[in-house]
């Protein structure tokens, strides 16, 4: 088995974009509208054959009223959290929780994207 993506339905899909491309730096893999209510576009880091799928439909849908993600997180790596601090400043985004070091080997912190889900920083440390 081979995990390929996680979907994220989100308000305004060009918000969203901005947020994972410029902020996080991942590559925009395809953006398609199969319905003209739906618009949906895929992400993925260079690296990286798993995939970040955005999902914006402009009526409501099945899950629209639904709350989930609540307890979901998603977790990138960065080189630094003091060096990604500058970029989170100079995109005037809040550092939601952290950092936190809960051993020598690890530090993270939390932000939030666009529509509220956690992101989460992770720095590794050598030790």
């Amino acid at each position: 088995m081979k995990f390929c993506w996680v979907t994220l339905h989100v308000k305004d899909i060009d918000s969203s974009l901005r947020f994972y491309q410029e902020l996080l730096g991942l590559q925009l893999v395809r953006r398609v509208k199969p319905i003209p209510t739906r618009e949906l576009a895929f992400l993925a880091g260079e690296d990286s054959e798993t995939q970040v799928e955005l999902v914006q439909n402009s009526e409501p849908h099945e899950t629209a009223d639904m709350s989930f993600g609540k307890d979901i997180s998603l977790g990138f790596e960065v080189p630094s959290l003091e060096g990604f601090g500058e970029v989170l400043s100079k995109h005037n985004i809040p550092i939601h929780a952290g950092p936190i070091q809960p051993n020598p080997s690890i530090r993270f912190m939390y932000i939030l994207d666009p529509d509220g889900l956690l992101i989460q920083l992770v720095e590794r440390r050598s030790s």
